[in-house]
């Protein structure tokens, strides 16, 4: 029964991978979201797919600024592009603790290193550094934080899950197998939902950034004023609430629980 769940699950992943690939094309979105929904879809299939149409594509023509602006919307795209980016760097952490033969810590270990360091450089300071000025230096430094504490509470749902799944599904630690990306896939699905909360405060509180609107030049004549949604400066913006230091120890405190809950589980 696994088997037909994964054959259709990947038959259905696929086909919604191809769709996304080439509808968000014409979505006056960013290239690095528009390549963060493809990522996502190739991480939860047809969820991706469903959340891109509801949250991203522009159910008429002019009407995306409008569209987006709602704050969920807004928190949407700031946890799709988290999972996006950390998820290329989990994934080959995981690919790299099966062929090195890295289990319990040290596969955690690796796999959040990776997750962070490419989430981090790659995928917010440098494919974001023009909301930075141009400046890769000052868009690592500005996004150091948010990317921290999303990727903890990411992680939190990805390690309990992942872990208690491979030691349930044969052949779940290979990655040619296709139980391997499956139960990774899985992972990533539930820590794309226990990363939402933590995008919500972030986005509310000006930490990141949302859905934004990017049209060719000159296309924006005739289209309606709205919410084209990019974060709003830390100097215009007021103090968090609660302090960043206090989410920061709670993202931690919630990591460590989550990764000390899959080793118990594990172990039962």
């Amino acid at each position: 029964m696994l088997d037909g769940v994964m054959l259709l699950w990947f038959v259905l992943a696929a086909a919604a991978l191809l769709f996304v690939a080439i509808d968000v094309r014409s979505t006056p979105e960013s290239v690095v979201m528009k390549w963060g929904f493809v990522l996502l879809t190739a991480y939860t299939g047809v969820i991706g797919a469903f959340l891109y149409v509801l949250g991203c594509r522009e159910p008429l023509p002019g009407t995306h600024e409008q569209y987006v602006a709602a704050r969920w919307r807004q928190v949407l795209g700031s946890t799709m592009h988290c999972v996006a980016g950390d998820g290329v760097g989990i994934l080959t952490g995981a690919v790299l603790s099966s062929i090195l033969g890295l289990r319990g810590p040290a596969e955690v270990i690796l796999e959040y290193i990776l997750g962070f360091g490419f989430g981090w450089t790659i995928f917010q300071a440098l494919f974001m550094r023009d909301m930075a000025g141009g400046s890769y230096s000052r868009a690592l430094a500005s996004t150091f934080t948010s990317e921290l504490l999303s990727m903890n509470i990411l992680m939190t749902g990805m390690v309990p899950t992942a872990m208690i799944l491979k030691a349930h599904i044969a052949a779940a630690s290979d990655p040619t197998k296709p139980a391997f990306w499956f139960v990774m896939s899985m992972a990533l699905l539930v820590g794309f939902i226990f990363a939402y909360p933590m995008n919500w405060w972030l986005v509310a509180n000006h930490l990141k950034h949302g859905m934004t609107t990017v049209r060719p030049a000159g296309a924006a004549a005739g289209v309606a004023p709205g919410g084209s949604a990019e974060a709003m400066p830390m100097s215009m913006a007021g103090a968090p609430w609660p302090p960043v230091p206090v989410m920061a120890v709670l993202s931690f405190a919630a990591l460590a629980a989550g990764v000390t809950a899959a080793f118990l589980a594990r172990a039962v």
